[in-house]
């Protein structure tokens, strides 16, 4: 909902949410841009009075499932594209993101799969509601490509070229290894939430290493080539040990995603990958498949960016969470879920709240609850000046 002419706005009685410090004043938006902040309040009757509510910049969501989640609500149940995206594009906005990386996972023997069917009906739909102006969030492209996978490369074709394609990251989902190294964990979810028997779980598990030595190495060299070919972001997935991280870095990779380890994470910073971690496993206190916690990555200064991965909600609830334990401030909070992950995808117009940066923004009232815990409720959400919630 992006419109050509966005007429000047004021906020007042706004706790802004800036890159060092939080400062209680105004600020003034024109032509879609910040124009300027301060701690005197306006006085203009047209100024919108945020009542006391932080105003923090739009967050960046780099990494979600949540639209795959709306194109197929249950398995083998696929949802008409258009209501899909607008459903996902509405949650997203309600979560206060402003800029979203739609991830799109390729590459699955199952055909009755999202990730096993082609992908042109939904890159259509998506360039039609842009160009219609229907979109709450700026929507850019993820690709998420399962090396392993014997149609990887034909499903990424209609990607290819496509203008929103912003960012690839390579993943390896063979049980044993990365985010399956306990392969008991991988049974549980497997057996669990896919509703496998023990003996499907165990023939899919030998089929997966059969698929791995066949496919992962040469699909990993055309995906690599493609980005350098295209200038398109690189991320690893699920790094596990040194090597992997090593073999990222040598690949031109610049996100290192959901590092299973300390040591992985480690040596991402010591490579100049940047970290990205799950707003989930913050908020639930650890990882769902037994993997390092993103909130010691955090205490360990290891943690650059957030991702609200298959709850857009918990970007916010994570902040909160990492500042209410105490490991970062606000600021800093809010700068993984904004300024860092603008600048690890070089959308350098937004991402802070500062003069001449894009009027991303986002209204939050923190509201105590009677358990001793706060909670963060998204008021309203401005895209360049211009509120879509």
């Amino acid at each position: 909902m992006n419109h050509t002419v966005n007429p000047p706005v004021v906020f007042k009685n706004a706790r802004m949410v800036l890159p060092d410090e939080v400062q209680a004043g105004s600020l003034s938006v024109e032509a879609g841009r910040i124009a300027g902040f301060g701690a005197s309040n306006s006085s203009l009757p047209q100024a919108i009075d945020l009542e006391g509510d932080y105003l923090m910049p739009g967050f960046i969501e780099v990494h979600t499932d949540n639209f795959e989640r709306h194109l197929m609500p249950r398995p083998k149940v696929q949802w008409a594209e258009m209501p899909a995206l607008l459903a996902h594009d509405a949650e997203i906005a309600a979560a206060g993101i402003t800029t979203v990386f739609d991830a799109l996972g390729v590459g699955d023997a199952d055909h009755e799969s999202l990730r096993g069917t082609a992908w042109d009906a939904v890159l259509q739909t998506l360039d039609a509601c842009t160009t219609e102006n229907v979109l709450r969030a700026d929507h850019h492209l993820h690709v998420r490509c399962e090396l392993p996978a014997h149609n990887t490369i034909d499903l990424f074709q209609p990607f290819h070229g496509h203008q929103r394609l912003s960012l690839i990251s390579l993943m390896d989902h063979t049980p044993g290894q990365r985010q399956w190294e306990n392969i008991e964990h991988a049974r549980i979810y497997y057996t669990g939430k896919k509703g496998w028997s023990q003996e499907k779980f165990e023939h899919q598990v030998a089929h997966a290493e059969r698929l791995q030595a066949q496919y992962a190495e040469p699909h990993r060299d055309y995906f690599v080539d493609y980005c350098r070919e295209h200038g398109i972001a690189l991320a690893s997935h699920d790094d596990t040990t040194v090597a992997h991280v090593e073999q990222a870095h040598a690949e031109g990779a610049s996100l290192s995603e959901f590092p299973t380890t300390m040591a992985a994470a480690r040596a991402a910073r010591e490579h100049g990958l940047l970290t990205v971690m799950g707003g989930p496993n913050v908020v639930r206190g650890g990882s769902h498949s037994g993997n390092v916690a993103a909130a010691d990555l955090a205490r360990h200064g290891l943690l650059d960016i957030l991702s609200s991965d298959y709850v857009p909600g918990s970007l916010l609830s994570a902040v909160l969470r990492l500042v209410a334990d105490e490991i970062l401030s606000l600021p800093e909070a809010v700068a993984i879920v904004s300024r860092n992950p603008a600048r690890a995808t070089g959308l350098d117009d937004r991402g802070a709240i500062e003069p001449g940066l894009r009027a991303d923004l986002v209204q939050v009232r923190v509201v105590n609850m009677p358990n001793g815990l706060r909670h963060g409720v998204v008021r309203a959400v401005w895209r360049e000046g211009q509120r879509v919630l």
